[in-house]
């Protein structure tokens, strides 16, 4: 009878003392070669062959090993005739061919092939893995290397980038501690003093970046000094966009303030939004940055307490310091962030569309008569037009029209040359703004200044500035209108501010 035990790897019953171990346990046993089937619970059901010992066999598909023990003596009361019940008849023998497999085989003959020992074979496969590894976690978190962060001083790391040391500067404080686990294992293992002494045949090597990565790796494992050092990250921080910046006014501001958000201790923070924002929305992210409650600490920046017991006093010294530089970080950056949402609102061009908007609903009912109006003007024109299709006399009305924009023009003309000249006069009036007798120069920068606005604006805000220097009296009042008037060329971008070299003396 054949039992069915599992199959041993290899033929480990070559030696006598095996033998009678293996004979102790599944009783007595012959040696010899076969075939065997694997069962589902992972035993083979092993079947006799030719009788070989395994030491004098060489590597063949499969080994086994055949054991014979007795059969089980029945009790008096059974019986084969009246007990025995037969379910199914018993199937026949299937010859089956084995093939070799397993990683014990694969090393065998990988170790054949490349006449490897097994301490090279094992040597290669571990370098092959270290390369795996690298290759594995190069990806999304490699980035080139600086050549002047490889030199750093380790003992300057408060100055040191740790993401990117690690190689995760596009990361920085969205790097999930997995990534900063990967990237860490990437760079010890290229960067480790044991594997450059081999890659140098056994040379001294400077492990000071290898020191940096350990320090990095110390920061940013720790949650507590993890946040103490993104809180005083400057390289994760968008600089806000100036006037001339080409792009999205809104895209370029929504980066910024998700840079400054992520010190908020009320998540989520607001959304910029863009231009179909609603008012509510908007206010609601002003008012949110305006009281922005920030848990950003500067610990990270504190002078080092010293650590012995004798010098307290010097110790309680740093301490107050560290404290009072804690507190001053703390307004200084709560001003500049205010600083900073006052520029993006006064840029913001949502803001002047619902102050526009808000005047609109003020003026609800002037605009209603005027838009009354302009329908009835509109249709009167269309009524003209209409009439003066019907009727002979559109040759001699156009005529007129004619004329009389001729003559309009004309009149412009005259009020030009007349406004320009009220305002020469009105500057020499005015003893040139000057107290006493004016000098040459003074005379040339006001004339200059005056003839500047009067080439930058058109006729009607020609007429309007005079009616404004019509009702002011005195030199400061006229010269405050002449200001006024060219902040606001300034403002509009049609002159520059160093053009005028007595307005703004």
């Amino acid at each position: 009878m054949y039992g069915a035990f599992p199959f041993p790897s290899r033929a480990v019953l070559s030696t006598r003392a095996s033998r009678e171990k293996f004979q102790r346990k599944y009783g007595s046993i012959t040696m010899g070669w076969g075939c065997s089937e694997r069962r589902v619970d992972g035993s083979r059901e092993l079947r006799p062959g030719s009788s070989a010992t395994a030491v004098e066999a060489p590597i063949r598909i499969a080994s086994c090993w055949v054991h014979r023990l007795p059969l089980p003596t029945f009790s008096g009361e059974w019986a084969g005739e009246s007990n025995f019940i037969s379910h199914a008849p018993i199937s026949e023998p299937v010859n089956r061919k084995l093939e070799p497999l397993g990683p014990h085989f694969l090393a065998h003959a990988r170790r054949k092939r490349h006449s490897r020992t097994f301490s090279e074979d094992d040597r290669i496969q571990a370098s092959q893995k270290v390369k795996n590894v690298e290759d594995e976690d190069a990806g999304e978190i490699s980035e080139p290397e600086d050549p002047t962060m490889l030199n750093r001083d380790p003992k300057d790391w408060k100055n040191q980038d740790h993401y990117a040391v690690l190689g995760l500067s596009k990361y920085r404080y969205k790097a999930t501690d997995e990534q900063i686990k990967k990237a860490h294992r990437r760079k010890v293992l290229k960067h480790h003093p044991d594997k450059k002494a081999a890659a140098s045949a056994g040379g001294q090597q400077d492990d000071s970046f290898f020191k940096c990565i350990q320090k990095a790796m110390e920061i940013l494992s720790d949650p507590v000094k993890r946040r103490q050092y993104d809180s005083v990250d400057d390289n994760a921080d968008v600089d806000p966009p100036s006037k001339k910046s080409k792009g999205s006014f809104y895209k370029q501001w929504a980066l910024v303030f998700a840079a400054e958000g992520r010190f908020s201790k009320k998540q989520p923070v607001p959304r910029f939004g863009n231009e179909k924002s609603t008012k509510e929305d908007v206010d609601e992210f002003y008012n949110f940055f305006y009281n922005f409650d920030s848990w950003r600490t500067f610990e990270y920046l504190d002078e080092d307490v010293p650590d012995d017991n004798e010098n307290r006093d010097q110790k309680r010294h740093v301490e107050r310091k560290n404290n009072a530089a804690r507190k001053k970080r703390k307004s200084e950056d709560i001003a500049r962030l205010r600083e900073l949402v006052d520029k993006c609102l006064a840029l913001d061009p949502r803001i002047k569309l619902f102050k526009e908007q808000e005047k609109e609903r003020r003026n609800a009912k002037k605009n209603a008569r005027e838009a009354e109006e302009k329908r009835l003007a509109e249709e009167a024109a269309k009524k003209a037009e209409e009439d003066a299709k019907r009727k002979a006399e559109e040759e001699a009305a156009a005529k007129v029209v004619r004329e009389a924009g001729k003559k309009a023009k004309e009149e412009a003309k005259k009020a030009v040359k007349k406004n320009r000249r009220v305002l020469k006069s009105s500057v020499k009036d005015n003893n040139y703004f000057v107290t006493g007798d004016p000098s040459p120069a003074a005379i040339d920068n006001a004339l200059n200044d005056v003839e500047l606005i009067q080439g930058k604006i058109d006729p009607d805000e020609l007429a309007e500035l005079v009616s404004k220097l019509n009702v002011s009296t005195g030199a400061d009042a006229v010269k405050a209108v002449y200001v006024e008037k060219a902040e606001d060329l300034v403002s509009k971008g049609v002159a520059k501010k160093e053009d005028f070299k007595f307005l703004f003396a």
